[in-house]
């Protein structure tokens, strides 16, 4: 069972208000108890009210629970800017919430390879980097749509690219893109672009500059 479904179980599980010992619950999902132990710290930490420790049982309390959820990229792109704008307002309660429900969406995302990323794509330090990041999406997204080509400038250096495919991936929304600068695809953190400019001229599918040409090469 994928973790994402596992959480999801957990909290189905727990919400009768009853108390589950993490043996049982290890034995219903066919995973060791250090498994259990550690979801529940994950959904501790993403602000899920449970209750109990290891060697004597969880539950949860008065909590508002959703049925599963199916985003599309542009619906989680929504609420990732709403959450990073929110949580670099000045509102401070409404700024924790934020946070907070940054991390539950964080606990339930589909885990990837890899070295661990930052929380639902955002900094150490809030989410100013990735409000930062989302100024550039309409222009990028538009480029992919209209087959614009566009000048970004990312830790001083510019490139110029064919914007293919925006993607969310770690925790982060990234772009695919044929650079022509060095003539090769390249996949670039919507967050550490610095500027993007459209250039003149559309662009059109030429053979190893494609899409599929990108996907091909990973497979």
């Amino acid at each position: 069972m994928a973790r994402r479904d596992r959480l999801y179980a957990l909290m189905q599980r727990l919400r009768d208000g009853r108390l589950h010992t993490a043996e049982a619950m290890a034995q219903d999902l066919g995973v060791s108890v250090r498994t259990i132990y550690r979801d529940m710290e994950t959904l501790a930490a993403s602000g899920v009210p449970v209750e109990g420790a290891r060697g004597y049982g969880y539950t949860v309390q008065a909590a508002i629970t959703l049925p599963p959820l199916n985003l599309t990229e542009a619906e989680l792109e929504a609420l990732h800017l709403a959450l990073a704008a929110l949580g670099a307002s000045d509102l401070p309660e409404h700024a924790a919430s934020a946070r907070r429900l940054a991390a539950k969406i964080e606990a339930v995302l589909p885990e990837d390879v890899g070295p661990a990323p930052a929380p639902f794509g955002f900094a150490t330090d809030a989410f100013a980097e990735a409000a930062h990041g989302f100024i550039h999406m309409p222009a990028i997204r538009a480029a992919i749509r209209a087959r614009q080509r566009v000048r970004v400038e990312i830790a001083g250096a510019a490139h110029d690219i064919r914007p293919l495919h925006l993607d969310y991936f770690g925790r982060v929304w990234t772009c695919v893109a044929w650079d022509e600068t060095v003539g090769d695809f390249t996949t670039l953190r919507i967050d550490r672009i610095a500027k993007v400019t459209p250039l003149p001229g559309l662009f059109v599918d030429e053979p190893g500059k494609t899409l599929a040409d990108w996907r091909n090469g990973k497979t």
